[in-house]
């Protein structure tokens, strides 16, 4: 019989050959893997894709972090559960990317960990997430009274007024309901609440994609040029027409950035494979998509 792992593992998914250059995609606070729905298909033709579930979200038991009817957890804490993912599937430099809670960690990473990080892609994420009592009371709120107002205001934060009625947006909104639980919501509301990285932006040396909506009201596009700002040769896309979930509602500007980024800067030991006929140009990773 197989051992089980010395630490717990998040819910997670491979697509992509096996033998491809892994690629890490984190998602962001009540979504699920489904988020990178968007961009999938194209990042798995070249590349071995690992999406993971954080705490409480999709098939991630809120346990992960610990048990009792009030868990926490910190950036820390869900970075190490990324790499404990990642040595359990033998795979030592990867490529990361990461919408908000999981920009984030991906940052927190490549600022403790850049021996691990091959390329850093940050959508729509922060240095830091506003001031602590917010999360808290988000937290308090949720633990008190489950996610239905959560859920009630997701799509005014996520999206655009013009789309949050898409098909896509619907989806992503009902999964709050059905696939999310309160602990694990709120231990992650914990964790933002605790999360500055601002004076430690300049540690990360690995090459950086920073990508902000323009309309985004949970990361305004300040947010984004910090980050970039910070990041010694940080590349910056700003989308217009996009809010906080931008890899959603502009799926093709945000898959051509990544396309571009990451052939651009595949690991030395695991060279990206070359374009396949028919796959779209990189969109350039910088300045302004319309």
């Amino acid at each position: 019989m197989t051992p089980p792992p010395a630490t717990p593992l998040p819910h997670h998914t491979a697509d992509g050959p096996g033998d491809a250059p892994p690629l890490l995609l984190g998602p962001s606070l009540g979504t699920a893997l489904a988020v990178w729905d968007p961009q999938l298909p194209s990042l798995a033709r070249h590349h071995r894709v690992i999406r993971w579930d954080l705490p409480g979200h999709g098939g991630t038991p809120a346990e992960v972090v610990g048990a009792g009817p009030a868990p926490t957890t910190s950036i820390p804490g869900l970075a190490r559960l990324v790499l404990g993912l990642a040595d359990a599937l033998g795979i030592d430099r990867f490529a990361y990317a990461g919408i908000s809670l999981g920009g984030a960690v991906g940052a927190w990473l490549a600022a403790h960990h850049p021996e691990r990080i091959v390329s850093l892609a940050l959508l729509c994420s922060s240095a830091r997430f506003g001031e602590p009592a917010g999360w808290h009371e988000r937290a308090a709120l949720v633990r008190e009274a489950g996610l239905g107002p959560i859920a009630e205001s997701a799509a005014s934060r996520w999206f655009t007024a013009a789309f949050a009625d898409a098909p896509q947006a619907r989806a992503l909104v009902d999964g709050v309901r059905r696939s999310v639980t309160p602990a694990g919501y709120a231990a992650c509301c914990d964790a933002l609440a605790a999360y500055d990285l601002r004076t430690g932006l300049a540690r990360i040396t690995a090459p950086t994609l920073v990508v902000a909506g323009r309309d985004d009201p949970a990361t305004p596009p300040a947010h984004a040029r910090e980050l970039a700002d910070g990041i010694t040769d940080a590349r910056l896309l700003e989308l217009s027409d996009a809010a906080h979930l931008a890899n959603v509602e502009r799926p093709a500007p945000v898959r051509d950035a990544l396309l571009g980024h990451l052939a651009a800067h595949p690991d030395n030991g695991s060279p990206a494979a070359p374009p396949s006929p028919g796959t779209p140009a990189p969109h350039p990773a910088e300045g302004t998509a319309q």
